[in-house]
């Protein structure tokens, strides 16, 4: 191949970053089709980080000016009224049993009881008993599975190693004893999908 003197002169700088623009839009043409279809999650993504940017800004300026009027010796309520929290008191209109600050659960004003939720805060020792009932023979199986000291949850793990006899038993001995309602129901709807299958 013969090189002439035009062939060997170099174009100036801006030429050829032109002719680079040029060549780089036709290939992004190219593509274009197929980056089409990804372009509106594209620029939802972009529009969002840029809205979390600002939201940091705005807020990280907010705490700049907190840390201002806090030198300035400007008083705040340290608590609004509005605000609780599981450490406070619960105030007397309250009906349902919500754990104090050290973990023991406030108990129902109108009937003496431990509220709906004393269940998951209250060791097995101190879960109130549904009546006084008779001595109750202790199944084999509630000795062998510890019953009374399973969380709801210690149950539920349990519950499919069990046969429907064996359900039965421990239904009927939660009925005789503590009448824990999730337990009972946990049992009743275990035996009801056993005795399905």
């Amino acid at each position: 191949m013969s090189c002439t003197l035009v062939d060997m002169i170099r174009p100036p700088f801006a030429a050829r970053v032109a002719a680079g623009l040029a060549a780089t839009a036709v290939e992004e043409l190219r593509k274009l089709p197929s980056t089409a279809v990804s372009f509106p999650v594209t620029a939802v993504s972009h529009a969002l980080q840029t809205t979390m940017r600002v939201q940091q800004s705005v807020t990280s300026l907010a705490i700049k000016g907190d840390q201002v009027f806090d030198l300035a010796g400007c008083a705040r309520d340290e608590q609004p009224e509005w605000a609780v929290f599981d450490d406070d008191p619960v105030s007397d209109g309250d009906d349902e049993s919500v754990p104090d600050g050290d973990g023991e659960p406030v108990s129902d004003e109108a009937t003496g009881q431990p509220g709906r939720f004393a269940l998951y805060s209250l060791s097995p020792e101190e879960t109130p008993p549904a009546a006084t009932a008779p001595e109750v023979t202790v199944p084999e199986v509630v000795e062998y599975l510890d019953y009374p000291e399973l969380t709801l949850a210690q149950l539920r793990a349990r519950l499919r190693t069990l046969s429907i006899d064996e359900l039965t038993t421990l239904l009927d001995y939660e009925n005789a004893t503590s009448a824990r309602a999730p337990f009972q129901t946990m049992l009743e709807n275990r035996i009801s999908t056993a005795k399905a299958k």
